[in-house]
């Protein structure tokens, strides 16, 4: 019996544990013989991570995603030479560079869970696909050497609560473009957020600006769409800013990260919802009659929507925000 550190890819520095070093929570790869008849395994080999080793592993992790993690909806993608160009901001794209040593990641169809995501290609990724990259970046923030690709086909709705019903723990939205009602189930895993009056009238001021003269044809999660969040756009004392910063584009004078921002809002729970509030959802793609399942949802949106209604989207405001919930994910 040994233990070894996780992360670890073969045994080689594991240290030998008795079976009195075992705890409850801890992790347990067996090698052995299964007696006839589903008896116990007769064990050669046990090797053990202890819980609090694998907490900080997935601490360390989460910690590097929010450090060199960038993301957002797929334009295109060049499989020969592994360029991947993603929409991460207001009328500015980046280039993800993968390599024949990028480990690629698909969400599952029905979870929102990033430990449920599946070993994948390149080829899996298609434009429209929400994106997020872990590596990294260049000098000039254009461009991430991708170690790690995470990718999805998620379902953006914007829209008005029409009912909560708390005790399944599901929501109907009426989508403000489909003008089609959605039932959307909330669990453990979504993540929730409610912006600020002050904050939501300081955004859409920002997306009118933003958005002079390019109304056009747009719609919420069409592939035209341009999400916006690059920089830090954090001021002192940790608050959410409204000017761009280190890691984005542009200076003080670059676009705000909203992504950071939301990561700082309140979190929200079904219980704030009511009808007629207005929301922007990410969830899964969802089996037809069957609820789809929110990944993120952020509430207090109103002046957003009313500011830009053909441009911000959910998968604008919220893509790259938090793709998953679960060991190492994504922030």
């Amino acid at each position: 019996m040994v233990k070894t550190a996780p992360g670890q890819k073969t045994l080689q520095g594991a240290t030998t544990i008795q079976l009195s070093d075992v705890q409850v929570g801890d992790r347990v790869l067996v090698r052995g013989a299964g007696a006839d008849g589903g008896g116990p395994i007769s064990a050669s080999t046990v090797v053990i991570m202890k819980q609090g080793d694998v907490a900080n592993r997935q601490q360390q992790e989460i910690q590097d995603w929010q450090r060199r993690g960038a993301g957002g909806i797929v334009r295109s993608i060049d499989s020969a030479s592994g360029a991947i160009v993603v929409a991460a901001g207001l009328n500015r794209t980046m280039t993800i560079q993968t390599s024949p040593q990028t480990e690629f990641l698909r969400y599952a169809p029905d979870s929102v869970k990033f430990s449920d995501a599946r070993k994948s290609t390149i080829s899996d990724i298609k434009a429209g696909d929400q994106l997020r990259a872990r590596g990294n970046r260049s000098a000039d923030g254009q461009q991430i050497t991708a170690e790690t690709v995470i990718s999805g086909s998620f379902r953006n709705i914007a829209g008005t609560v029409t009912a909560v019903d708390a005790a399944s723990n599901t929501l109907t939205v009426t989508d403000l473009i489909a003008k089609q009602p959605a039932t959307v189930k909330v669990t453990a895993d979504t993540q929730m957020r409610k912006i600020p009056p002050e904050m939501g009238q300081r955004i859409a001021a920002f997306l009118r600006r933003g958005a002079g003269g390019q109304q056009g044809n747009g719609t919420p999660g069409a592939q035209s769409a341009q999400p916006v969040g690059v920089g830090t756009g954090l001021r002192g004392g940790g608050q959410p800013g409204m000017s761009g910063g280190q890691g984005g584009p542009g200076g003080q004078n670059g676009p705000p990260d909203f992504q950071r921002m939301i990561r700082a809002m309140p979190a929200a729970t079904l219980a704030d919802l009511q009808k007629g509030d207005a929301v922007m959802i990410v969830t899964t793609q969802g089996s037809a009659g069957e609820p789809v399942t929110a990944l993120t949802l952020l509430s207090g949106v109103e002046p957003i929507l009313t500011a830009a209604p053909t441009q911000t989207s959910a998968a604008n405001l919220l893509s790259g925000w938090s793709m998953g919930g679960g060991e190492g994910e994504p922030q």
